[in-house]
C-alpha cells in the first residue's frame, strides 16, 4: 500500500484547532469521548493479553464509561501494567497515528483501525458496546474505501489530533472525581493497592506521558505543515 501525496499545510492546521475544539467542547466531548473510552479499554485488554493474563470481556456503556475484566493473579508486573495501560492508551494510539500520518500512511492508518475494532470487538460483553463498535468500525471503514484522498486525509488528520488532545483531558477528570471521592476504585487508586505507591504518583504518570505523546505527536504532525510555511 503506498503512501498519499503530502497534505495541504492547512488541512494539518485546521484539523488540529479540530481536534481541540471537539476535545475542549463539552457537547462535542460528551459524544467524541466514546472513541477515548475505547482506546482507554482497548489498552487495559492489550497490556493484559501482552503480560499474560486471560481477558474475560471488555464493556463499553452509554455514558462513555467502560470496564475491562481479566483473570489471572491480582498483584504483580502482569496486573500493574493492565491497569496502567488504559489511561495512556488513547495518547499513544494518537502518537503511533502521528507516525504514520507522518509517513503519509493515511489509508493504512484507516485500515489498521478497523482491524483493532475488530479485534476488540471479539471480546465486547454487552450491546451498547457491539453498537458503538460497530457504528465506528462501519465509519472508518466507509471513509477508507469511498471517500476521496483529501477527505481521509482531513478525517485520519482530525481523529489523530482528537486522541492526542483528548488523551490529556480524562487525566484531569479522574482527579477531579478523586479528589471529591466519587472515583474510589480508579485505576490510579487500584494501582495504588497493587504497588504501595500513592495513587497520585500514578496519576502523575499518566498525565506525564498523554502530555509527552501530545507533544512528541503534535510535533510529527506539524512537520508536515512546516514545510509548506517554508516553501512559501
Amino acid at each position: 500500500m503506498g503512501a498519499q501525496p503530502d497534505p495541504p499545510g492547512l488541512l494539518v492546521l485546521v484539523t488540529a484547532v479540530i481536534g481541540l475544539v471537539v476535545a475542549s467542547f463539552r457537547p462535542l466531548w460528551r459524544v467524541a469521548r466514546n472513541a477515548v473510552t475505547i482506546a482507554h479499554e482497548g489498552g487495559h485488554a492489550l497490556a493484559a493479553l501482552l503480560t499474560g493474563r486471560k481477558l474475560r470481556g471488555i464493556r463499553l456503556e452509554f455514558d462513555t464509561s467502560g470496564l475491562t475484566l481479566s483473570a489471572g493473579r491480582p498483584t504483580g508486573p502482569g496486573m500493574m501494567f493492565t491497569l496502567l495501560g488504559g489511561y495512556i492508551a488513547p495518547s499513544l494510539v494518537g502518537l503511533g497515528g502521528a507516525w504514520l500520518l507522518g509517513g503519509n500512511r493515511i489509508t493504512l492508518l484507516l485500515w489498521l483501525v478497523v482491524v483493532l475494532l475488530l479485534l476488540m470487538l471479539i471480546n465486547i460483553r454487552n450491546v451498547f458496546g457491539v453498537v458503538s463498535l460497530v457504528v465506528t468500525g462501519a465509519i472508518v471503514l466507509g471513509v477508507s474505501w469511498y471517500a476521496t484522498p483529501q477527505v481521509q486525509a482531513a478525517f485520519a488528520y482530525a481523529g489523530v489530533w482528537f486522541l492526542l488532545f483528548g488523551g490529556v483531558r480524562p487525566v484531569f477528570e479522574l482527579q477531579k472525581l478523586r479528589s471529591r471521592g466519587r472515583m474510589p476504585e480508579s485505576d490510579a487508586d487500584q494501582l495504588a493497592g497493587v504497588t504501595r505507591i500513592p495513587a497520585l504518583f500514578w496519576v502523575g504518570v499518566f498525565l506525564v506521558v498523554d502530555l509527552a505523546a501530545l507533544v512528541v505527536g503534535g510535533f510529527m504532525l506539524a512537520g508536515q505543515w512546516l514545510p509548506t510555511i517554508s516553501a512559501t
